[in-house]
Order: C-alpha cells, then sequence, then structure tokens
C-alpha cells in the first residue's frame, strides 16, 4: 500500500518572535527580564525582529522550537534527517512494531513508467512476504525454546515475537514507511532548509522540508522570511553543480 507524506506542527515555543526580540534586546539592554518583555509590542517586535533577521544574527533563535509530526516517509528519509544533529527525534520502531501489510514510499521515477512501477511493487509486496514468513519461522522456534525454558505460553508468545521481528525487519526495504517526530530550534531549522530545500537535496527531505517551511511560515513569518535554499539570499554555492534554476527556484520559495 503507498503511503503519501503528511506532517504537522505538534507544538511550538509561544509567542516565538517574542521571544526571541526579548532575547536579542537583552544583549544591549541594562534592563531586567520584566521590563523587557513588557516593552515588546506587536509594532516593537516587527521593527526589531526584522532588522535582527536581515542582519543575520541568528544566535537568539535558539531559543525558540518547534516540534513536527511526520508520516509517510520512507526510511531512506529519516536516515538522512537523523544527520541534522542538532534536534531530537523519535521514530517508530520495528523493533518493537510488526509491521503487518507495511505501507512504502514509490519514488517519482518509478511512478512515472509503469514496468518500473510494476517491478517495485511486486517487490515491496515479496518483501512483506519473506518478512512475514521469517516472523513465523522465528517465533515458533523461540516460543518453543522460551516455554521449554520454563515460561508461560503468555510469556513465551510475547517474548518470541519481539525476538522474531527484531531480526526479521533485517528484510525490510529502504522504501518502508515510517513515522517520526522530530524537534528543532529555529536555527536549526535555517540551517536544515538551507541545505534540503536545495534542488540538489534528494526530492523525498526536499519535498519534507518545503512543507515544514510553509509550516513554519504560518507560525513564525519573520523569523523565516529569508528561509529556504541558500540560493534565495545570494549566489548558488554548488558551483558547477548548480541545478541552473535559480531563478525559478526564488520564485517558488518567494510564494511559500
Amino acid at each position: 500500500m503507498e503511503a503519501k507524506l503528511k506532517v504537522e506542527i505538534l507544538a511550538h515555543t509561544p509567542e516565538p518572535e517574542k521571544i526571541i526580540s526579548a532575547a536579542a534586546k537583552l544583549c544591549y539592554s541594562p534592563g531586567g527580564i520584566e521590563e523587557l518583555l513588557g516593552g515588546l509590542d506587536e509594532t516593537s517586535v516587527n521593527k526589531f525582529l526584522s532588522k535582527l533577521m536581515d542582519m543575520g544574527h541568528e544566535s537568539p533563535i535558539e531559543h525558540v522550537s518547534f516540534t513536527f509530526g511526520i508520516e509517510g516517509v520512507s526510511r531512506s528519509l529519516t536516515h538522512q534527517l537523523v544527520r541534522h544533529r542538532v534536534a531530537s527525534y523519535s521514530q517508530k520502531s520495528q523493533r518493537y512494531v510488526t509491521e503487518n501489510q507495511f505501507e512504502y514510499i514509490v519514488p517519482p521515477q518509478i511512478a512515472a513508467d509503469e514496468r518500473a512501477r510494476e517491478i517495485y511493487i511486486k517487490a515491496m509486496e515479496s518483501d512483506q512476504k519473506y518478512y512475514d514468513e521469517l516472523v513465523g519461522i522465528l517465533k515458533k522456534q523461540r516460543f518453543d525454546e522460551y516455554v521449554a525454558q520454563g515460561d508461560s505460553e503468555k510469556a513465551a508468545k510475547g517474548k518470541a515475537e519481539k525476538t522474531a521481528i527484531e531480526d526479521a525487519r533485517y528484510v525490510l526495504p529502504n522504501g518502508c514507511e515510517t513515522k517520526i517526530i522530530a524537534t528543532m530550534n529555529a536555527r536549526e531549522l535555517l540551517h536544515f532548509f538551507n541545505h534540503r530545500c536545495c534542488e540538489r537535496a534528494q526530492w523525498e527531505i526536499r519535498e519534507l522540508a518545503t512543507e515544514m517551511l510553509r509550516l513554519v511560515k504560518g507560525k513564525a513569518p519573520l523569523i523565516f522570511k529569508h528561509a529556504g535554499p541558500n540560493c534565495l539570499n545570494g549566489p548558488c554555492p554548488e558551483g558547477p553543480m548548480t541545478c541552473g534554476k535559480i531563478v525559478e527556484i526564488r520564485e517558488k520559495f518567494s510564494n511559500i
């Protein structure tokens, strides 16, 4: 069964732009915390934060974080996502959750070719079959062992299933759908968008990053007004590997 990308913001720092403005203002103010917050109305926050982001002064934005619920993505994508280490992740476990009729991601190039799509889906169905067969074999082996060791049938069944699926999962493909919760501060998000919204990024994580950017812009438009691939705010840094579509990319992200 094919899976589709779904992303939502589960939580974020309340009044993110006000918090960042207060943090930045504190660096240059002799006043106390209450005085700083009290003097920040919507007009002053907008003015101060616009100046801050235009200057590229990013350390104060680390005080704000966003937590995303992400599903309908592949294990291939999450292997890339967790390389962004200034973040926290919780992912669906294949050791503790049985992949009964797992969903999968179909890459666009494969989806666009009828024969390629047919082969791909057949491979996914075969992986499911082999996984189920391995789980069945291993569960029986372990169940008999645990009962022989004196475990009750109920306890033996639970332990056997866990040990079976943690080894059977090795046959599952990179295309297997997974779910993950990710929390990043705003500065790390800017870095993430710089790299993963770029056309040089792999298509799936680029779609995820672009959707995450759309969501955070709705919550904190001033913080993320310059967010996106590096070419939005200067020349493309990819050199000879540039996609050559800087005009189209700038137009695309101006409308997000």
